[in-house]
């Protein structure tokens, strides 16, 4: 489903562990990571995307999260003119996407990776909240700081200021996170799950 100007609608998902680490994930067969997204179906809302989605990329149900917020309206994002398929009847040019941040009310165990014949991913962990920023592919850097400033006040009300703080003047002007580097925290026990995929 492409709309008009070439746009696919599509979901993405903010899982978020109590303390405000965030579930970053590695692509199967490629050396990406990202969080979970997904396109939508024509008969579907927004939110009935995402728990499709969460199922399917995660195995997470929805009695497993707690949705905390969601973007409003589109954030869209271009794909390089490299992934751009031409020779299709609609050429979709990039996404448009509505953001969700979930809190992880389950057990990090309810996290499976290897439940579709096609994983989306192979390896996952919990990074901190601004980590995406300098680490997702630099086309949907934009897209990824416009959703985590939108819903950073939602994460900050559950983990607290010192765990999610709010971005400056730098982040709001734009997507980077160049004022401080973060790093992903080292592995705690349970942290870091792999699943095997099949």
């Amino acid at each position: 489903m492409i709309d008009p100007d070439g746009f696919r609608p599509n979901v993405g998902i903010v899982l978020m562990h109590p303390d405000g680490r965030l579930f970053w994930a590695r692509r199967v067969r490629r050396d990406g990571w990202q969080f979970p997204q997904g396109g939508m179906n024509s008969d579907e809302t927004p939110l009935e995307a995402m728990y499709r989605e969460l199922r399917e990329e995660t195995g997470l149900l929805p009695e497993h999260v707690e949705v905390l917020g969601a973007t409003p309206g589109w954030l869209r994002y271009r794909l390089p003119q490299r992934a751009i398929r031409r020779n299709d009847h609609l050429v979709c040019i990039g996404q448009k996407q509505v953001w969700f941040l979930l809190r992880l009310t389950g057990r990090e165990t309810d996290l499976r990776l290897d439940l579709t014949d096609t994983p989306e991913f192979d390896h996952w962990r919990w990074v901190d909240f601004w980590y995406p920023l300098e680490h997702v592919v630099v086309f949907k850097r934009g897209v990824y700081a416009r959703a985590l400033r939108h819903l950073a006040p939602f994460a900050q009300r559950i983990a607290g200021p010192t765990a999610v703080p709010l971005p400056g003047p730098e982040q709001r002007a734009h997507g980077g996170w160049n004022r401080h580097r973060q790093r992903a925290r080292p592995a705690r026990r349970g942290d870091g799950g792999s699943a095997p995929v099949n």
